[in-house]
């Protein structure tokens, strides 16, 4: 079933959605050579802390519930990396950082991926494609469209470059619990599935990889990997559908600025 939110419910889900974005920012600050996925988790802990929210993801699902308050997916880690005090960065790699955060029930959930240092140009490449699909799939997100309408707005940016998009994975209802009702592929026709309401929340997230869309998940019953060992990207915002457009209540500018150029209509904070 998809949960309806209030208005009041959306606003407070803003506040979760902001605290994920300051994280998150403060994640990205500190990626360079040298440092580990467990510093990053450990700044995390910090962060989401000292906001008075509590984290999504750690002790989430299972068996095993999942040990880390982000998930940190290095080169061809596609999602749900694990992080390690062992798992150090180097110069050339990129990592995908998934964060959750619940305040007062609500929760947000977004991620990034960020180079280390120098990269390949081609992986360069990769994580502007990915990113621009999820403001494609953003962008869709409209009182009226389909479900599939996102899907298909996030693979018309992707297909055009050639990039696997992951199977099965996807995108994500969201509110008093991190994982809702509808699942959202990252491709499919348009004009399929329920019709977007105001009152949804939805986390629309991307995973492409370099290579193959094959992917298989690891040993440790988290980590999901490119078959193939190409460098997958992954890229998320939570969004709420208002009556005045979509409300991106990860980004901190509510999404203005990049759906703005898409020319899509963003509510004012006070929506």
């Amino acid at each position: 079933m998809i949960q309806i939110k209030s208005d009041t419910e959306i606003i407070a889900m803003r506040r979760a959605g902001l605290v994920v974005a300051r994280t998150l920012a403060a994640l990205r600050e500190v990626v360079a050579p040298g440092v580990t996925t467990g510093d990053l988790n450990d700044l995390a802990v910090e962060t989401i802390a000292s906001q008075g929210a509590q984290p999504s993801f750690l002790g989430y699902g299972g068996p095993p519930p999942f040990p880390g308050v982000i998930c940190a997916s290095v080169n061809e880690e596609i999602v749900h990396g694990i992080p390690r005090a062992s798992r150090r960065l180097r110069e050339g790699d990129i990592i995908a950082i998934d964060c959750g955060a619940i305040v007062e029930g609500w929760h947000g959930d977004s991620a990034i991926t960020v180079p280390v240092g120098e990269v390949a140009p081609e992986l360069t490449d990769l994580l502007t494609v990915c990113e621009d699909s999820l403001w494609a799939g953003l962008a869709a997100v409209r009182v009226g469209n389909r479900l599939s309408d996102i899907s298909h707005a996030v693979e018309s940016a992707v297909r055009p470059h050639g990039y696997g998009i992951v199977e099965h994975y996807g995108g994500h209802g969201i509110g008093t619990e991190m994982h809702q009702d509808p699942h959202i592929l990252n491709y499919g026709r348009p004009g399929r599935g329920p019709r977007l309401v105001k009152g949804m929340a939805l986390a629309v997230e991307p995973m492409i990889n370099l290579g193959s869309p094959d992917a298989r998940e690891l040993e440790d019953g988290w980590t999901v990997v490119a078959v193939d060992g190409s460098a997958s990207a992954h890229f998320e915002h939570t969004v709420a559908l208002t009556e005045s457009g979509p409300w991106v209540l990860t980004a901190v500018d509510g999404g203005r600025e990049r759906l703005g150029a898409l020319g899509v209509s963003v509510p004012t904070e006070a929506s």
